[in-house]
This record gives C-alpha cells, sequence and structure tokens, in this order.
C-alpha cells in the first residue's frame, strides 16, 4: 500500500519519560478513510500513542505521519487536520452547547455562514439539537461525550484520535457514540482507544493490540482470530473469539514483535 493510501504511518516510535519506556518501538499503518481499535492493558501505550500522533507529546525517537504531515516536523499542520478526543474531554462546563461549539469552531479559523453550516452539521450528527442551550455542566456524561465528538469534527478533520470515547457510558450512550462513528464522513479515518472488545468487533476493521509499549498484534479482527487459532488449534474458547486473542497476546510473558518488520493490516 503506497504512502499516498495512509492516514496513519509510525515507524519505530518510541517515548521515554524517567524510568519509563512507554513506547518501546512501534510501527503500523492505517489507510485512509479506515476505523482502527487501539486495545492493550491499563500502562501498554495506548494514550501516550494517540497523545503523540496528536502533537500533544514529542516522541523520543522514530516517526509518525498523520494526514500526510509528519507530526514533529509539520506539528502545526498536522493538527489542523487532527480532531482528538482526550480521555478526560476539555470541556467548559459553565457553557452552553451550543456557545462552547461557536467558540470551539472560532479556535478552529471557522465564521459566519461556513460556521453556522458546520455547526448544523454536527449538532445534527450528534443529536444535540435538544441541549444546543442546555449549560454543558447540567448535562448527563453521556450528552457531555457528545458534545466533545461535536467539537472534534467541527472543522472537518481528516483523522479523528479518540481516547477512550465509549469509556464509563452506559449501554445506550455507548451505542449513540458508535452510531456517530459509523456515520461520519466515509473519506475521514479514526483511532481510537478501548478496553472494549464490543466496541472493537462492531467498529474496527484493523486492530492495534499494545502490551507494555510495544506492538503484540497489528491485524484485522478475522485474521487476528485465524491466527492465533492457527497457533493453537485445542485450545479451549471461554470468551468470544476476539477476546481470548486478546487475552492470549496480552498474557505474561509479554508478546511482542519486531516494529522493522511489522506489516499492515491485510
Amino acid at each position: 500500500m503506497g504512502e499516498g493510501h495512509l492516514a496513519i504511518s509510525v515507524e519505530n516510535l518510541k517515548r521515554r519519560f524517567p524510568g519509563c519506556d512507554a513506547l518501546g518501538g512501534v510501527s503500523f499503518a492505517l489507510p485512509r478513510g479506515a476505523i482502527g481499535a487501539l486495545l492493550g492493558p491499563n500502562g501498554s501505550g495506548k494514550t501516550t500513542l494517540l497523545r503523540v500522533l496528536a502533537g500533544v507529546l514529542a516522541p523520543t525517537s522514530g516517526h509518525a505521519i498523520v494526514a500526510g504531515q509528519d507530526v514533529t516536523q509539520q506539528s502545526l499542520e498536522a493538527r489542523r487536520r487532527i480532531g482528538y478526543l482526550s480521555e478526560t474531554a476539555p470541556l467548559y462546563l459553565e457553557m452552553r452547547v451550543g456557545e462552547y461549539l461557536t467558540f470551539r469552531g472560532g479556535l478552529y479559523g471557522l465564521s459566519g455562514s461556513h460556521l453556522a453550516k458546520r455547526l448544523r452539521t454536527v449538532l445534527e450528527l450528534c443529536q444535540l439539537g435538544d441541549v444546543q442551550r442546555r449549560v454543558i455542566g447540567l448535562l448527563s456524561r453521556g450528552f457531555r461525550q457528545r458534545v466533545a465528538l461535536a467539537a472534534c469534527f467541527l472543522h472537518e478533520p481528516d483523522v479523528l484520535l479518540l481516547d477512550e470515547p465509549t469509556g464509563a457510558l452506559d449501554p445506550a450512550q455507548a451505542q449513540a457514540c458508535r452510531n456517530i462513528l459509523r456515520t461520519r464522513s466515509p473519506s475521514q479515518t479514526v483511532l481510537f482507544s478501548t478496553h472494549s472488545i464490543r466496541d472493537a468487533e462492531q467498529l474496527a476493521q484493523h486492530l492495534l493490540i499494545l502490551n507494555a509499549g510495544r506492538v503484540a498484534a497489528w491485524s484485522s479482527p478475522a485474521d487476528l482470530i485465524q491466527s492465533m487459532r492457527a497457533a493453537d488449534p485445542g485450545s479451549p474458547v471461554a470468551h468470544s473469539p476476539l477476546e481470548a486473542a486478546y487475552l492470549q497476546l496480552t498474557a505474561p510473558p509479554v508478546m511482542v514483535r519486531d516494529p522493522t518488520t511489522s506489516g499492515q493490516p491485510s
């Protein structure tokens, strides 16, 4: 697959904190328009990877290209093309929904009729029309998450980087969030972290499983299940096939792949 068809291309990415290698050489590539799920135990490097790709953290070494821009050398231009949702959504709770989204649109350089059109679009996409005059701090957690997602969509980013977008949501709220991602523009690429195997199964064409800051698997869900079954055909499956594969890959001892030979998902 050529570079022009890739929304995210990561090569031997490392990020070190004092006394800790949060990312130990991560490599993968995600095609344009695809949805990728980022899985792994707590502390495996998921949030660190998303923060590096979003330009919030600088990598210690390695390269990352997002939406055709190097996140280190072309950080500002890369961030213009990214919609980033952190695990704790940065909302101003005293503002009303429409007021907050108008403010966020101004930060992206939107104004006038273009801003008004984008506001109508994201309010409809995230089903916020009935609460656009409500104070954000008085909304439920699920509605707040929708507001945060609407802000990510406002400037029509090429790539959405979402850190646990359905975390702590009840089943109905989580389903609403999944529906928003399904009905996004087909040209938009999504990489989201999650602890939910269900979210990964329902949304993602590609899975990146991290363990101890390294790649344990990078594959399509179907190929991952098939490869794990082939490796251990006699193993009883007490979980869903994908959950069983995930548990096997993330169980001690740590299973990692050589980042220099990690390929793209088929």
